[in-house]
């Protein structure tokens, strides 16, 4: 470790700081996803075509996390999210020059792997540079810096389309990327805690390769056929590299990605939620915008409107989470809002052709309340059961698998839509605008349907880390100091 002043950046500078990164690349995200039928009408695409944007965005940023342990070591986690945020600027601007559907999906790609390097790098300076002891306040904080995000997103995102087209979903982040590098420039403190990683190109090549293959087969099993040899092909050749991966880990005293991390219980227990929530986030966002648009024909403007107060419920309970934590520890938060989902998702898949605004925006609005209640207790509960010098490389394979779920799981989604659409089309005599519309909200209602069973069954894991894991717990004191330094001129 380099020799520094150990000088701590005070609580809120840290926190505003990394707020703004967290805001900006979950704002793309959202706001996109209410302008999906947009982007539809606009480039004459299929949805299959059009859900890239999303699938394409989310593997960028899993395929990017395995390396960011490396990277932060080698530059610093302050340097590396400056950078990060430099680069989702520029390639913001380059998505508003989109002249198809093609180069858009291309551009958001390359912006997926620059939001990739934000929250995780983030998300390591609040657990090596905050105190143990505020850690928990902290990723409150940060979580409600990414779910404010979806509560203006929808609206925000809705009212541009409408008023001055697609283009300004991509140009409103400039402004907000330069402001989140002055920010992190003046506030976060330089440091490096980092032993001199080595990075593991074969292993890197690796995770990209199994993690497209395996997206790519379930996104185009729907027009390939689920028994294609195409679909078949891709399907193994992604698990036989991921396999390799994992071996190779396993085996290598610096890996890419620290497998090693499963051993502890609570760190793999949480993981696994947090996927769960994160298919259950992922699949109201991409499903909800769909249904009111394509369904009930309502505006972008109208389905940002719908989505707003569960999202700003989500965004309210999660700073009352960040303060019940310390009192009542993670399982009766992660508990309680594991079966808000399940009840709200289930709701959902009653929805039909006449279903009446409010009761979409309450059962909205439970569900958000109860991903708020299991989000920051699920990651903080896996992440403190870290020590703190191993909390970028948790970090980093938190996000890989987690972002690597959210896009396997919107193209299974996607792909589930249009198959269980065309199954259910047969099922009406006439083949008009109405039977179209039913066989979509019945197609609606299964994959809502799956998200509710997903829930289910991740219930019984919010039991095993009722506990802590005397075995899995690492003596890290509360009072440890990060090394900083004022940087100057950096």
């Amino acid at each position: 470790m380099e020799s520094r002043d150990t000088v701590q950046k005070p609580f809120w500078t840290i926190i505003f700081a990394v707020f703004f990164g967290n805001f900006m690349a979950t704002l793309s995200t959202t706001s996109i996803n209410v302008a999906l039928p947009v982007f539809m009408d606009d480039f004459h695409s299929t949805l299959d075509i059009v859900q890239w944007m999303m699938s394409g965005f989310m593997l960028a940023t899993g395929v990017i996390a395995p390396i960011i342990g490396f990277m932060g070591d080698k530059l610093s986690y302050k340097r590396l999210y400056i950078y990060a945020l430099a680069g989702f600027t520029l390639t913001s601007l380059l998505c508003s020059f989109a002249w198809s559907m093609k180069s858009l999906i291309a551009f958001r790609i390359l912006q997926g792997l620059f939001s990739g390097i934000i929250m995780p790098t983030t998300m390591t300076i609040i657990y090596q540079v905050i105190p143990k002891e505020k850690q928990a306040s902290a990723i409150s904080f940060w979580s409600v810096s990414a779910m404010l995000a979806p509560a203006f997103g929808p609206t925000i995102g809705g009212w541009l389309t409408e008023t001055y087209g697609w283009q300004t979903l991509f140009l409103m982040n400039i402004p907000i990327g330069i402001i989140a590098i002055i920010v992190t420039q003046r506030f976060i403190p330089y440091y490096r805690l980092g032993k001199g990683l080595s990075l593991d190109f074969i292993g890197f090549f690796a995770v990209i390769l199994g993690t497209s293959s395996l997206l790519t087969s379930f996104s185009q099993s729907h027009s390939w056929g689920w028994t294609s040899w195409k679909t078949i092909t891709l399907m193994l050749v992604g698990i036989l590299i991921l396999f390799y991966f994992i071996l190779r880990s396993l085996k290598a005293k610096e890996p890419l990605l620290n497998l090693r991390l499963f051993k502890t219980s609570r760190f793999t227990y949480s993981l696994i939620l947090n996927c769960t929530i994160t298919i259950s986030l992922y699949a109201g966002t991409f499903l909800i915008p769909i249904y009111l648009q394509k369904i009930q024909q309502e505006s972008s403007l109208h389905t940002g409107l719908v989505m707003l107060p569960g999202t700003l419920a989500m965004a309210l309970v999660s700073m009352l989470v960040g303060k019940l934590y310390n009192k009542v520890g993670p399982f009766r938060l992660i508990l309680s809002g594991a079966v808000l989902m399940a009840v709200s998702t289930w709701a959902l898949s009653r929805l039909n052709l006449t279903t009446g605004t409010t009761i979409i925006v309450i059962w909205i609005a439970i569900r958000y309340i109860g991903i708020a209640m299991s989000n920051m207790p699920v990651t903080n509960a896996g992440m403190t059961a870290i020590p703190a010098q191993l909390s970028g490389q948790a970090s980093a394979l938190m996000n890989w698998i987690r972002q690597g779920t959210a896009a396997l799981s919107v193209s299974i989604f996607s792909t589930v839509l249009a198959s269980r659409t065309l199954s259910h089309l047969g099922e009406f005599a006439a083949n008009d605008k109405q039977a179209e519309s039913s066989a979509l909200s019945l197609s609606i209602h299964d994959v809502f349907i799956i998200g509710t069973v997903l829930v289910v069954i991740a219930i019984p894991l919010t039991f095993l880390i009722r506990k802590k894991n005397a075995a899995d717990e690492v003596t890290v004191s509360s009072k440890q100091s990060v090394s900083v330094s004022k940087e100057r001129g950096r």
